[in-house]
C-alpha cells in the first residue's frame, strides 16, 4: 500500500534508534504495536458493520440478479432462442461436411447443335 522497501525501513529504524535511544525503543515499539492492533480492530469492526448493512439491505440479492443478467452465455442462448427458435438458420449456415463426397451439380443440358441440311 505504501510501497516501502527494505532500505527505507532500515533508514527509519536507524533514525528511530538515534532519536529515541536504545533504552526507550522497546517501549515505543510496544506502544506502536498496540496502536496498530487497535486500528486493525476498528477497521475489522467497521467492515463487519458494512457487511451487516449490505446483508440487511438485500444488496446480495441484487448482486446475484445482476450476475445472472450479465452471464453472456445465458444472454446469448436467450437471443438465439428468440431469433431462431427452430434452429433452421443455424443449420443453413453450417459448413458442408467434407467426409462425404459432394454431389456435383448437374450441368444444364443443351440441345445438340442442328446440322445444316445437306445440299
Amino acid at each position: 500500500m505504501f510501497d516501502i522497501g527494505m532500505d527505507e525501513m532500515a533508514l527509519v529504524a536507524v533514525v528511530a534508534l538515534i532519536v529515541i535511544g536504545p533504552k526507550d525503543l522497546p517501549q515505543v515499539l510496544r506502544m506502536c504495536g498496540q496502536w496498530v492492533r487497535k486500528a486493525r480492530e476498528m477497521a475489522g469492526e467497521f467492515q463487519r458493520g458494512v457487511d451487516d448493512m449490505v446483508r440487511e439491505s438485500g444488496v446480495s440479492d441484487l448482486k446475484s440478479q445482476v450476475e445472472k443478467v450479465a452471464d453472456t452465455n445465458a444472454l446469448r442462448q436467450q437471443i438465439e432462442n428468440t431469433i431462431d427458435p427452430t434452429g433452421d438458420i443455424v443449420r443453413s449456415l453450417e459448413a458442408p461436411k467434407l467426409d462425404q463426397p459432394a454431389a456435383e451439380p448437374e450441368a444444364p443440358s443443351m440441345p445438340a447443335p442442328e446440322k445444316p441440311p445437306a445440299p
